[in-house]
């Protein structure tokens, strides 16, 4: 792994040299919680400039001592198998399993004017993040990390600089979008699709057309989706049988809770979502939870 710099200009060249004499103290304050939403026990994640190429969702990992890259990034910076060099020592994935890597790589992180190579290693295995970046980066680069403050500060030509905070740093700002253009089932207001607003006439008609044709895949409520497969979703308690039940006392409830749950589970037993079963002896109590609506 090597660090470089951007060239400078002639000028400025001097002045930067200067700068660069007094490494900076990195300390982290209040000010840099800004943009976060507390308390935050989340993983560190940044958006890095990787080959050319501004690529988010990349974790830093102070625990790793290799930095990894998964196939879809590798894909996206149209890189080819022949690519890359051969890389044999096996690696223990987030499940705990042996992955054998596809081989390493190395490319271009770039953080301000500085930039970083590094070896990534190519591992085709599922993964939330694009790319994981370990200690060598952080070192090589000087930097510090803080998950509590969802930054990494690093010194750059004897000025203290921060990636950017989750959403584009700064304060908080409302996420804009693209307007969303409402377009009926048929007749009924409460059956209706969401389409881009912006989107090209041509392909506008051909999303609608392809949702159209398709609707009867799509289930407008939850006693719609009738028998789903237990082979595509189950619901299992994850109980010890070397422990005791311990049986609850029954509680009286409330009849406008009695009604709200019989009214619940005749419309789950129309719909074939559940059936009815006997036992002997009592189960547990239900609870009852208002919704958001009221209900």
């Amino acid at each position: 792994m090597s660090v470089a710099r951007l060239p400078v200009e002639a000028d400025d060249r001097e002045s930067k040299r200067a700068k660069g004499m007094a490494s900076p103290i990195l300390r982290f304050s209040d000010e840099d919680k800004v943009g976060t939403i507390q308390p935050y026990d989340d993983a560190l994640v940044v958006t890095l400039r990787i080959r050319g190429y501004d690529v988010k969702r990349v974790l830093v990992d102070q625990g790793s001592a290799v930095e990894v890259m998964y196939p879809d990034l590798y894909k996206g910076l149209k890189l080819k198998l022949e690519d890359l060099t051969a890389y044999d020592s096996p690696l223990v994935s987030f499940e705990g399993k042996i992955v054998t890597p596809k081989g390493q790589i190395r490319l271009p992180i770039q953080t301000g004017s500085n930039i970083v190579e590094v070896d990534f290693i190519m591992v085709d295995a599922y993964s939330p993040y694009t790319a994981i970046v370990a200690r060598l980066w952080l070192h090589a680069l000087g930097a510090v990390s803080s998950t509590l403050h969802q930054r990494v500060k690093y010194p750059s030509e004897g000025q203290q600089l921060t990636t950017p905070a989750p959403g584009g740093g700064g304060p908080a700002e409302e996420a804009s979008c693209e307007d969303l253009e409402r377009v009926l089932v048929d007749s009924d207001p409460k059956r209706f699709f969401q389409v881009g607003s912006k989107l090209p006439p041509q392909e506008k008609e051909k999303l609608i057309d392809f949702l159209r044709e398709n609707v009867d895949v799509f289930a407008w409520d939850a006693y719609e989706a009738l028998r789903v497969n237990p082979n595509f979703i189950c619901h299992h308690l994850n109980v010890s049988p070397a422990v005791t039940p311990k049986k609850q006392p029954p509680r009286r409830p409330l009849k406008e809770h009695v009604d709200a749950v019989r009214e619940e589970v005749m419309k789950l037993k129309k719909a074939g979502a559940i059936k009815e079963v006997f036992y002997p002896e009592w189960l547990a109590n239900t609870v009852v939870v208002k919704k958001k609506s009221g209900k």
